[in-house]
């Protein structure tokens, strides 16, 4: 076996084959760097969870070999899974640059994890030394200030991994994509580039995030009333394009949402996002005194989350805001794959409202991707210029498309890896290649703030949610099993009629009457009960109800 310090490990615990929950083990001399910590959020089958986390087990068995974790940017699927890392390995060093500590820090202090947390601000002039690693950082530009590129350099080789990013020339904000910096990395030599693949199949270039504030100013100067858009709460890039628009418009602007206002707070609080006076009020309230073509709303809510604040008011449930005809609802983001229900019924409620609804798909310039397009990809690769290469962060086939992109340049398929969540990828001077598995999974947060939930709990949920369940209770003398009354039911989401009902209550009945004579064995009873339940109502309704059946004996 070769020697632990004549090569890099690699082993993605998320955000490899999907676009989510990033977690990346770096691992050189049997000592482990973490790059990023990030959480992805439930499909339509996973009913009750909150937030979806990756599984910990691995670095928990390892908990003593990590030194810590770095941070390629604040969004939540690079983030959000932070607190419970720590809750799961215990408090390590965290490295990030300073608007993506800040957010951090917040969400730390909701956990009441702050306090004992280590933080480390790093940055283009801010290197960090961690174990046997030296982390050098590039500035990248994305859709949420402050995203770097890492750079691990080792004896065996320099890993760089890109984070999320697109070259934005133009940025709204902060300084544009350090390309003569990439460029130096790939002229020292890099051993593996681990890249972003989001946008991989995407030909063409992606627009500055500045043409969608150009976009706004038009939209708020021919909208006839009230604007509301909604956007993810860590866009920052977007609310000063917002904030801007409004401005030039004559109108003030309210945020709507806790999160929103958090990040936006943290922002303001660091200098990465600035308002004119008295265009930003502190409350909706606020925006009262004015008429409804002097007022903006940003909100959350854009992805039909049920309890974001634009669903609530779509729904007519929320405190604060009601939709009016005459508004225009702008959805300034994409929808995530998944979440295209939710979405469109928000939207249809919002147009049941008499609101005006603006998506991407209506009128493209109001939202641009934070994801560099094939054509960017390929200027990281010429940049880079890689020994070994991993497209990371996409589903298959945006890694499919992105190690086609590396191939164009010259990179041969021996040279590139498609890894899959625990996929241990080992690069070395002499070798490539994946070499082993890890522990990888899911870990479910509930919405009572529990986590690790089971995936039995899951099953049964949709089984419940799909089939509905049915409680029997029957009342029977303990001495020799006679029925005493009648055979109570109760169904619930059971598409069956009281002609249905009644038959289960006779043939559990009947089935009762047939085991009296001695003294009753309740499990088994319990048994019978369920099995003559479910098959007849298997017959008669098509459906598989959850029975739940319970024998009282007095």
């Amino acid at each position: 076996m070769a020697d632990a310090k004549d090569h890099v490990r690699v082993a993605p615990l998320g955000g490899s084959g999907e676009i989510g929950k990033n977690l990346y083990v770096i691992e050189h001399d049997d000592k482990i760097v973490l790059i990023d910590c990030g959480v992805t959020f439930p499909n339509a089958d996973q009913l009750g969870v909150d937030i979806v986390l990756p599984d910990f087990s691995y670095l928990e068995e390892r908990q003593d070999d990590v030194l810590g974790v770095i941070l390629t940017h604040g969004h939540e699927d690079h983030i959000g899974a932070l607190p419970y890392l720590l809750k799961a390995i215990g408090q390590v060093p965290i490295y990030g640059a300073r608007f993506t500590i800040g957010l951090v820090r917040s969400k730390l202090d909701e956990h009441k994890l702050a306090r004992d947390a280590e933080f480390h601000e790093v940055g283009p002039d801010k290197p960090a030394r961690i174990g046997p690693f030296e982390a050098e950082f590039v500035p990248l530009t994305h859709s949420i200030p402050d995203c770097l590129a890492v750079a691990l350099h080792t004896p065996a080789g320099t890993v760089v991994h890109t984070g999320d990013f697109k070259f934005d020339h133009q940025p709204v904000a902060g300084p544009p994509a350090d390309i003569p910096g990439l460029g130096r990395l790939g002229d020292r030599g890099v051993l593996l580039l681990l890249a972003d693949s989001t946008n991989s199949e995407r030909g063409g270039s992606i627009r500055p995030e500045r043409t969608v504030g150009e976009e706004m100013r038009r939209v708020f100067a021919t909208a006839p009333g009230r604007v509301i858009v909604t956007t993810f709460s860590s866009h920052i890039h977007r609310v000063q394009g917002v904030l801007d628009a409004a401005y030039e418009d004559a109108r003030s602007v309210a945020l709507l949402g806790r999160s929103l206002n958090r990040n936006a707070g943290i922002a303001i609080d660091l200098g990465y996002l600035t308002s004119h006076d008295g265009v930003l009020v502190k409350k909706p309230r606020d925006l009262e005194r004015l008429r409804p073509d002097e007022q903006v709303i940003v909100c959350t809510g854009s992805q039909g989350e049920a309890m974001a604040a634009l669903s609530r008011a779509a729904r007519g449930e929320h405190p604060q805001i009601q939709i009016e005809a005459g508004d225009t609802v702008v959805f300034s983001c994409r929808t995530v794959p998944g979440n295209e229900i939710a979405v469109n019924d928000t939207i249809n409620r919002l147009i049941t409202a008499g609101a005006r609804v603006m998506t991407e798909e209506s009128d493209p310039d109001i939202h641009v991707s934070g994801h560099g397009s094939a054509a960017d990809l390929l200027l990281m690769l010429q940049l880079i210029r890689p020994k070994f290469f991993a497209p990371i962060h996409g589903e298959p086939r945006h890694q499919k498309a992105h190690a086609d992109l590396a191939m164009s340049v010259g990179i041969t398929p021996e040279q590139i890896a498609i890894m899959a969540n625990g996929d241990l990828l080992e690069a070395g001077s002499e070798s490539f290649g994946i070499v082993d598995r890890v522990a990888s999974g899911i870990t479910y947060v509930d919405r009572m703030g529990g986590g690790d939930v089971a995936e039995e709990l899951l099953r049964d949920r949709k089984h419940l949610a799909e089939d509905g369940v049915v409680m029997i209770v029957a009342t029977i003398d303990g001495s020799d099993g006679a029925v005493i009354g009648d055979v109570d039911i109760v169904a619930r989401a059971l598409a069956a009629d009281d002609e249905l009902i009644e038959e289960v209550a006779v043939d559990v009945d009947n089935a009762l009457q047939d085991a009296a004579g001695s003294r009753p064995d309740i499990a088994a009873l319990q048994h019978k009960i369920h099995d003559v339940a479910a098959a007849l109502i298997q017959k008669r309704s098509g459906q598989r109800p959850m029975v739940i059946p319970l024998v009282v004996d007095v």
